[in-house]
């Protein structure tokens, strides 16, 4: 988030660690807290809990500015909870002072307080989100994503908490799968007690991987370097020798790998997965690759009696990690439906768009717009630099207006700090402008905004960018 400067009483989306944004106020500490050292922060009150922390500038932004966009990209009954508190705390405090719990009394008197629970961005718990009066939760990744409403109780206190799913008919003829609040449901995922086998373990398989098992899917793995499954097999995973003998052994097999070659020679290489495919057996490409390549994959599978199923997904490695990926899904529907439960563990939300190939062609469509935008931020801020304009002045100013997001913010963030750590390969994303491009000569429809950014995007490699983040084509401007 960028820098804002703020004062006591303003009220703010604070961003603790991990944690999403949450509506908050700026308060005065107590006389006999010190403030963290090193630290530019504000001391926070969140609404509806009773927690406090120190939240660093950068991880505040103003809270009218950025009402609508946070309640867009947030979900759950204790987030509204939230949000209507600080609603309540606007209509009351017309002239009128709070105390530390929001509600005042009209003699005078005051609410006895609570001792206040700071709150440190690395910790494990998730109280920031969730009320003190509730139990603790254990053992549940997914947890902080999801706050149980004080009236609910899960049955056991050790039972996980997580993300349920709830199929909505779109007008446009897709299926929407979505994560719902998990307040409403009161359970945890129920694994499928189908075998299911993933191929490719690179930093968006890596991420699926873990939370399938962390949900309770039995997984057997294989990647082409067989040291990355190490992690995996003290995690509880099995190992597969090749493709053939996942795909023999188990259910379901995804696969997420870099390009269509390699999803090609996954499939129909030596020991592919082909060779492993019975009458039954069910495949699912997650890999980002264009419409051709699934046609023919699609129909390699199902020659062989088996059930195939595009879902490439929408995302980062971080996304991947904390389970909130967008799953694009088609092909066959019962396949879509016995994934269930690995869309939940590994997804907030799912769409089926009909006949193989749709879901390739949306994911590309979507890249290509990520892409160029990425590229079109990178120009902006080398054009403020080259002009003698501050970038963090131009970020600052982005974040306040109509443009500003999570993704520009931290993109942005990587390129002044200079650091590319790859989130999603620069390579990749070129490869997706390559491809959306060519679905647009197929279809006689001009792409001469994604065609500017790829030949920016190959300048970047040129540089040795590829295995960096997106956010490196920033360097084929400075370069």
């Amino acid at each position: 988030m960028a820098t804002v400067h703020l004062r006591i009483g303003d009220l703010v989306w604070g961003k603790l660690g991990r944690y999403p944004p949450w509506p908050g106020k700026v308060v005065s500490p107590p006389k006999d807290l010190k403030k963290p050292r090193g630290k530019k922060c504000h001391f926070v009150k969140f609404f509806g809990t009773e927690d406090h922390a120190w939240i660093k500038v950068e991880q505040l932004k103003p809270y009218h500015p950025h009402k609508e966009e946070m309640i867009k990209i947030n979900k759950g009954k204790r987030f509204q909870q939230a949000v209507d508190a600080v609603e309540d705390f606007l209509k009351k405090a017309k002239g009128k002072e709070q105390n530390s719990d929001g509600k005042g009394d009209s003699k005078g008197k005051k609410t006895p307080t609570k001792p206040l629970k700071i709150l440190e961005e690395d910790d494990e718990d998730l109280s920031a989100l969730k009320d003190p009066s509730e139990k603790p939760v254990k053992d549940d990744p997914h947890f902080h994503h999801f706050l149980l409403s004080q009236s609910e109780k899960p049955a056991s206190s050790m039972e996980p908490i997580s993300k349920r799913l709830k199929i909505i008919e779109e007008d446009a003829g897709s299926t929407s799968i979505q994560a719902a609040d998990s307040t409403a449901i009161n359970g945890s995922i129920t694994p499928t007690d189908k075998r299911i086998g993933f191929l490719g373990l690179g930093l968006m398989g890596s991420g699926i991987v873990s939370n399938l098992l962390k949900m309770g899917h039995v997984v057997t793995v294989w990647n082409r370097t067989a040291e990355k499954c190490d992690l995996f097999i003290q995690e509880g995973a099995r190992l597969g020798r090749t493709p053939a003998e996942v795909a023999s052994m188990c259910d379901i097999t995804f696969s997420c790998v870099s390009d269509p070659k390699a999803a090609r020679d996954l499939v129909l290489g030596p020991s592919g997965v082909l060779q492993g495919i019975r009458p039954g057996k069910c495949y699912v490409e997650m890999s980002t690759v264009d419409p051709e390549t699934i046609t023919e994959l699609s129909q390699v599978i199902t020659s062989r009696g088996g059930r195939f199923l595009e879902a490439p997904v929408a995302g980062s490695q971080q996304l991947s990690n904390e389970g909130m990926l967008v799953i694009l899904a088609a092909g066959d529907r019962t396949v879509y439906e016995d994934c269930s439960s690995c869309f939940q563990a590994m997804g907030k939300t799912s769409f089926f768009l009909g006949e193989a190939g749709n879901a390739a062609r949306m994911m590309l469509i979507l890249n290509m717009v990520q892409g160029s935008f990425m590229a079109t931020i990178a120009e902006g801020l080398t054009l403020a630099q080259a002009t003698g304009q501050s970038q963090q002045t131009f970020l600052d100013i982005l974040c306040q207006g109509q443009m500003a997001s999570t993704f520009v913010d931290q993109k942005c963030q990587n390129i002044l700090q200079g650091n590319f750590k790859p989130d999603y390969y620069l390579k990749h994303i070129q490869k997706d402008l390559r491809l959306a491009i060519s679905m647009g000569d197929m279809a006689n429809h001009p792409t001469p905004m994604a065609a500017a950014a790829n030949e920016v995007y190959k300048r970047a490699k040129a540089l040795d960018q590829s295995d960096n983040d997106i956010s490196a084509v920033y360097r084929a401007y400075i370069h």
